[in-house]
């Protein structure tokens, strides 16, 4: 009898096992859609650049000007999770020199590397999901034209379970999706495009939304504000609900991306700082847009606990 419920108990394994392993592994963008693009446009894929907010994360620790441009990587991102340090994405061997415009368009939409891995979704893949494959052949263009870096960054330090990346696409099951967030009656073109700059590209959920007790968004409350990622202070509502940005009009919203300003005089501080220096590249139709897209998310309270 104990014979038979060890062989059970072993071939439960077994089966838990697989499920597990097949559940998890790792999905690819449909190659007739990558085949599908056109040439990447290096003009074109600057502006992607800069909507995605590459040089933000990217860049070595306080780089200033041209220097942003030079992707060495090597930021060190602290949360609850572990810390993870942030690769060099310049186009040399340390880099991404190597990759294929298929390598990149994985990573961004799939989360996973040229050799197959899953990225932690500390890299914002849930976002880039909803992106175009063109504006992706683009960015890869753009990022073949930046000067290399030979800096090799640190390895990430994360405590078991987290450090198991197979894990991971289980996660993704639950989290990542090319589908829109929101579905807006009788948007128009501007809205619509918004949209897609803030969903897409421009990422704004990953800080600006609250996240579960496994690190996923909790898109019911879409941009009501969250705890910062690093785990100290908030990254503000910026819905029209309680809290939020109801006051602010699109223009105002427009200027505080471009300027740093916001319409009570005051300037935008923290993380923030670093996206106005991306969105200030940006067209200033793109700003309207995501402005635009701003007043039209419904609206929510605070996302994130009141201050004690």
């Amino acid at each position: 009898m104990m014979r038979k419920l060890a062989l059970l108990i072993i071939i439960l394994a077994l089966i838990g096992g697989a499920g597990f392993w097949l559940l998890s592994a790792p999905t690819h963008v449909d190659p007739a859609k990558l085949a599908a693009a056109a040439p990447g446009d290096p003009q074109r894929g600057m502006s992607i650049f800069w909507q995605g907010g590459c040089a933000s994360c990217h860049a070595a620790p306080g780089a200033k000007g041209d220097a942003r441009l030079v992707l060495a990587g090597g930021l060190n991102l602290v949360t609850p999770f572990g810390t993870f340090v942030t690769p060099n994405i310049s186009p040399s061997k340390q880099g991404i020199g190597d990759w294929s415009f298929a390598d990149l368009a994985n990573a961004m939409m799939e989360g996973v590397s040229p050799d197959g891995r899953h990225f932690y979704p500390a890299f914002p893949y849930t976002s880039y999901a909803r992106m175009q494959v063109q504006d992706i052949a683009d960015l890869y263009a753009f990022l073949k034209t930046l000067p290399p870096s030979d800096n090799v960054a640190g390895p990430h330090k994360l405590g078991f379970p987290f450090n198991v990346r197979r894990g991971i696409g289980l996660w993704k099951r639950l989290f990542l999706s090319p589908q829109p967030v929101l579905t807006l009656a009788n948007a128009t073109d501007v809205i619509k495009r918004g949209q897609y700059l803030v969903e897409g590209p421009g990422h704004c959920g990953e800080c600006h939304t609250p996240r579960d007790v496994i690190g996923g968004p909790d898109n019911t409350q879409w941009l009501a504000g969250a705890k910062a990622p690093e785990g100290k202070g908030v990254i503000p509502n910026i819905t029209s609900g309680e809290g939020g940005i109801d006051s602010w009009t699109e223009k105002d919203i427009s200027y505080a991306l471009e300027s740093g300003f916001t319409p009570d005089f005051d300037s935008l501080g923290g993380s923030m700082t670093d996206v106005v220096l991306n969105m200030a590249h940006l067209e200033p139709a793109d700003r309207d847009a995501i402005a635009a897209y701003l007043k039209a998310v419904p609206a929510h309270p605070n996302g994130f606990p009141a201050a004690k």
